[in-house]
């Protein structure tokens, strides 16, 4: 029988694909027994993907009108009526504390449908990551000494992961998994690091939540990375997903908990050969960029990439980036797809990537979903052509002091200062080709500066189905929502083929 997985914090869904997704012998392992996420569109496609969940892979014929846009989600439910239920059972839209926050009583009662009987289940998920993230810290930060203080404890997100301790200590479940940034690291309260308090809390969570409390409740933290138990340095416990075979330098705190009562050790993950942008993205259908805040037509967007030919910039790039320029303007062709869209149909040629092709291939898709590009001003166009062409020239991702300084960004701390001194430097941050691509995260939302396109003849950001698959999800996972909204819900997301590694762990600590 598979064991119960409880999602708290689920995002789209990452953490819960791989679990979900791993094997025993030749059966299901793991089951999604709730998973609980506030934002209104993650929760959608949580609920959708459930949905697809319901049918073991034999998804109805109607799921796949649904991602071509042919039905809309209320006939797709409507007519698989059961299966939607459960779907809306397993996935509760529904936040974890705060102000706003659904009753306790509420969240246990859901909880202990979800775990039944059963004496093994697994907890996984963690708190939104923001109030540790190094930027998040800065913006909280900067808010704090405008307010003439300088402590961002207030922030409430700090102490949101005590949701995820009471179902430890009223719960107990056998295993646990918990991510977050690797800022948590030196996040600090009261001049206190934030993690040691989280570790200790984590260890014995019936006292973290009540001193008074009377149990004998502790948890064994391991490393993934080493092994370890309680390492004693604590970046041990941060996996560096490019060496277990993700196409990505995702570097992330995972603690993998262990009841106390049971002896066997987990093993820890296996390291794996790295994969590449192109080994992952090379064979979507090529789609060019959009002009934004004027006309866009192919002929006009043509010809506003062409005009780099006769810019002023261009008389400053070096004879290497140059040349590749001029050979990118002379090999572009306006994609059959344009600028794509919900559902990009298949071309020949196209494929999936040729490592774990199973995992993301589904031949009954009618294309290629979530796979359309965003609107770039003109003078973006120009700095993509020229940060691509650079890259491709020189095998590096160019700094802002490598720009022309007609392509210099229209911002005053740019403008006005030496470019060795400006902040953030590699603002315009193209996915080497050949190397894992840099973490994907939810900031790809805003304007996708730091995600540019390997292929100068594109001349563009990267779709959401790109930045997907780099996260690796399956190519048949639909993401919910506005264009920006499914951005962000990638970049939130556990790759979900690392935590089908994860899975496997738990599996193997359960059969022994």
């Amino acid at each position: 029988m598979p064991i119960p997985i409880i999602d708290l914090f689920a995002g789209p869904g990452g953490l819960g694909e791989g679990f979900s997704a791993f094997l025993g012998k030749d059966c299901q392992a793991f089951t999604i027994g709730l998973s609980i996420e506030k934002n209104m569109w993650a929760h959608q496609t949580l609920e959708l993907r459930s949905f697809f969940r319901q049918f073991d892979g034999k998804a109805p014929d109607a799921y796949y009108d649904y991602l071509a846009g042919n039905i809309t989600r209320e006939v797709l439910f409507a007519g698989e009526k059961e299966a939607a239920l459960r779907a809306r059972n397993e996935a509760w839209h529904a936040q974890l504390g705060g102000k706003d926050g659904v009753a306790r009583k509420e969240v246990h009662k859901r909880v202990k449908t979800a775990i039944g009987q059963n004496s093994n289940w697994v907890l996984i998920g963690g708190p939104p990551c923001q109030a540790y993230s190094l930027i998040g810290r800065s913006r909280i930060m900067g808010a704090d000494r405008r307010n003439g203080t300088d402590d961002y404890s207030k922030d409430h997100r700090h102490r949101l992961y005590q949701n995820y301790l009471r179902i430890l200590a009223f719960y107990a479940p056998s295993v646990f998994v918990m991510e977050n940034v690797k800022g948590i690291l030196s996040s600090q309260v009261n001049g206190n690091l934030t993690f040691n308090k989280i570790l200790a809390d984590l260890q014995n969570p019936p006292k973290a939540i009540c001193a008074s409390l009377s149990s004998n409740l502790e948890y064994k933290i391991y490393s993934l990375s080493s092994g370890a138990l309680f390492p004693t340095d604590p970046h041990d416990y941060v996996i560096r997903s490019e060496n277990y075979g993700i196409p990505q330098r995702r570097h992330r705190v995972i603690l993998f908990g262990v009841r106390d009562d049971i002896s066997s050790k987990p093993d820890k993950l296996t390291a794996q050969l790295a994969r590449t942008v192109v080994d992952t993205i090379g064979h979507l259908p090529r789609l060019r960029s959009s002009l934004s805040r004027e006309e866009d037509t192919d002929a006009i967007w043509l010809d506003s990439v062409k005009s780099a030919l006769t810019s002023q910039w261009i008389r400053e790039v070096d004879a290497d980036v140059s040349h590749e320029i001029e050979k990118a303007i002379d090999n572009i062709r306006i994609p059959r797809d344009g600028r794509g869209g919900r559902c990009v149909a298949e071309i020949t040629g196209c494929k999936y990537p040729a490592f774990e092709e199973s995992w993301y291939a589904d031949d009954r898709l009618p294309g290629y979903c979530n796979h359309e590009t965003r609107g770039h001003i003109r003078s973006d166009l120009h700095r993509y052509l020229f940060a691509s062409c650079f890259a491709k020239a020189k095998h590096i991702s160019p700094k802002i002091s490598d720009f022309p300084r007609d392509l210099y960004p229209d911002h005053w701390n740019v403008k006005h200062i030496r470019p060795e001194d400006i902040i953030f430097a590699d603002r315009f941050r193209v996915q080497i080709k050949h190397e894992p691509a840099t973490t994907i995260v939810s900031h790809i939302a805003k304007d996708g500066h730091y995600f540019i396109h390997y292929d100068p003849t594109q001349c563009r950001s990267m779709t959401v189905r790109e930045a997907a698959r780099l996260q690796t999800f399956p190519d048949n996972y639909f993401f919910e929502g506005p264009r920006t909204e499914q951005y962000t819900q990638v970049g939130n997301a556990v790759p979900p083929l690392l935590a089908r590694k994860i899975a496997a762990i738990v599996a193997g600590l359960f059969r022994r």
